[in-house]
């Protein structure tokens, strides 16, 4: 990792304290809170919005403002209904297959501030004794969360709190590998909070000014479609830093960044698009350019809100994005090296 070994490990200590603050889209104060304090502690100003986004201040030396962007938000659920056997139905928060919760830890936060643990399952969870255990179709109406405490009735879950409404979090497994990859869930995208982290981290540590004022938008809504759809009005040009996902016919790779030409809300700006991979060339980050059939971002939520902006995506390679993601140490270097490229052009 040469000279920045030590800023690439305190992107991976700092995802992993962030994957493991339950933030579902809607539900982020707590991670919210954690990032603010850590751009603080470098220094930088921060404010939130009154969609509870987070937005850091980096002044440069010219009048511009640019944009940077990653969402905390993560893909979640929320109790739906209490079955009569004390079983919780839930609805999906973001979009996935059932089959990669299937098996999932999780925890219930009450509105009151209880959390309780359990599992999703599907109602027919057993091989032993059911006859459609292979065959039942894993659906939001045939999956459930088997909560753990002594409950068998509706009323029994009642009287711990638990009610419609409440917040179910997906455990994320974090793991670190000797081989220098990162497994866990919600990498989507709470590697690129971290990454931008580390920027931060990086500018005061070096005394960098950038030569662009820089607002870092820490959005909280990405997950459900709307997360950047309100920018301030200063930002001329808006950069979304997410995952790279990768797929059968995809260029995208645990190791390197992925700059995004077009994904399903259509082509992204093609000078400043062109811009990074110049950028990536230049100094010798391993990098591809990708298309994301079934993806949008910030910036396409903010030109969808009508902001006047360039924009363009970026992000580490992301293999089984909203599933049991993988990436690698590399990804987060070449991610975060293109940033530092980009700041001090």
């Amino acid at each position: 990792m040469g000279e920045n070994m030590q800023i690439i490990e305190y992107i991976i200590k700092t995802l992993e304290t962030i994957v493991n603050i339950p933030s579902p889209s809607g539900f982020t104060k707590d991670v919210i809170q954690f990032v603010r304090s850590e751009a603080e502690r470098y220094g930088y100003s921060c404010e939130l919005s009154n969609k509870g986004g987070l937005i850091v201040s980096v002044p440069g030396d010219r009048e511009e403002t640019v944009g940077l962007s990653a969402h905390v938000d993560t893909l979640g659920a929320m109790v739906r209904s209490i079955s009569g056997n004390g079983m919780l139905k839930f609805t999906l928060v973001g979009g996935y297959t059932m089959q990669s919760v299937e098996g999932c830890y999780c925890k219930i936060h009450t509105r009151d501030g209880r959390v309780y643990t359990g599992t999703i399952l599907a109602k027919s969870p057993s091989v032993h004794t059911y006859d459609d255990a292979r065959t039942l179709e894993r659906s939001e109406k045939n999956m459930e969360v088997r909560i753990d405490a002594i409950v068998n009735s509706k009323e029994d879950v009642l009287k711990l709190g638990i009610n419609s409404g409440d917040y179910i979090s997906l455990e994320p497994y974090f793991i670190y590998t000797k081989e220098g990859f990162i497994k866990s869930r919600h990498l989507d995208d709470k590697a690129s909070v971290a990454i931008l982290l580390g920027l931060l981290k990086y500018m005061k540590e070096e005394n960098i000014i950038p030569k662009k004022n820089i607002k870092l938008l820490i959005s909280n809504y990405e997950e459900v479609g709307f997360g950047a759809s309100w920018i301030p009005d200063d930002i001329t040009e808006f950069i979304a830093v997410d995952m790279g996902a990768m797929g059968e016919d995809l260029n995208g790779s645990e190791y390197a960044v992925s700059i995004c030409a077009k994904d399903s809300s259509g082509p992204y700006d093609y000078e400043l698009t062109n811009r990074l991979i110049a950028l990536a060339k230049e100094n010798n980050i391993s990098y591809v350019v990708d298309i994301f059939p079934h993806y949008g971002s910030d910036v396409s939520a903010a030109l969808r809100g009508g902001n006047n902006i360039r924009g363009a995506l970026i992000g580490q390679g992301i293999h089984a994005s909203h599933g049991m993601e993988r990436t690698h140490k590399d990804a987060l270097e070449n991610t975060f090296n293109l940033l530092k490229a980009y700041v001090i052009e």
